[in-house]
């Protein structure tokens, strides 16, 4: 196994279900939701994947027509069959019923060596990256793409940006979490994190800079304590653009339009739910 942290449980990928209850939850501890337009000002590239009728996760724009988040978010986590792009719409921003921008996706590419078909959950993490290129690019004053940073490491202070069963509403932050331990290829964050959280953006903020340095993969334990799972950007980002510009390169040469270059029709990952 690439992925190795003593100690640690996998709880389960971080996805949630459309069809969720108006039940109220307690709010996380040091997680405040971004309701209004003054609360979310700078955070409106971060938005809600809505996966066709399937459910839902978190991306972040890092590009007028890019957006970011997790492999698994791809796949349809009952049958493990790949979701077409096109069902797949990225909203924005979105908060109570309306986002700042709606964008279907007309490419959807995972990271070269994620598996999605890995039969141990903590292998699913490494690599779980995606990239979207949305139909059409947006370009708006108030809506710029985030920039990207490098990895944070054991003992730096992150924050999410996410949405989650039972706050899919609006997005909320968690501020000033830690990174626990970390590993080339993955993180294991304090941060709180739920169903719907997956492909959720890990900011590192200097000097008023907001950068994302790593996505939200999965929710687990280590020894009693739920923390998150998360990839590095550092090095996988680069392969990822690569291989979005080979897709399209197929394309032009006749190939499918819609390529998703790793994976396959794995038996779906499990979830437990906490």
């Amino acid at each position: 196994m690439r992925f190795l942290f003593p100690g640690l449980l996998a709880l389960g990928l971080a996805c949630a279900g459309l069809a969720v209850s108006g039940l109220a939850q307690a709010q996380d501890s040091g997680m405040v939701k971004l309701e209004t337009a003054d609360d979310s000002r700078g955070w409106d590239a971060v938005g809600k994947l809505i996966l066709g009728k399937r459910g839902f996760c978190t991306g972040a724009l890092i590009g007028p027509q890019l957006v970011l988040t997790a492999a698994h978010c791809l796949y349809d986590k009952t049958t493990g069959v790949q979701i077409r792009p096109e069902e797949i719409e990225f909203q924005a921003g979105f908060r109570n019923g309306r986002a700042v921008a709606y964008r279907r996706v007309s490419r959807a590419v995972a990271h070269p060596d994620y598996r999605y078909s890995a039969e141990n959950q903590l292998e699913r993490v490494t690599d779980d990256l995606a990239l979207l290129e949305l139909s059409q690019p947006i370009r708006l004053p108030s809506l710029l793409p985030f920039e990207t940073g490098a990895s944070p490491v054991e003992g730096d202070a992150v924050d999410v940006v996410s949405y989650a069963q039972y706050r899919e509403e609006a997005p909320s932050i968690q501020e000033a979490c830690e990174v626990l331990a970390g590993r080339r290829d993955a993180l294991i964050l304090t941060c709180s994190v739920d169903f719907g959280s997956s492909g959720a953006p890990v900011f590192s903020v200097r000097d008023g800079v907001a950068r994302v340095v790593s996505v939200i993969s999965a929710k687990a334990e280590v020894e009693g304590r739920k923390v998150a799972l998360a990839v590095p950007l550092a090095e996988p980002l680069a392969a990822l653009r690569l291989a979005l510009e080979d897709s399209k390169a197929g394309s032009a040469q006749g190939g499918k339009a819609v390529s998703l270059l790793s994976g396959g029709n794995g038996s779906g990952a499990k979830f437990v739910k906490p």
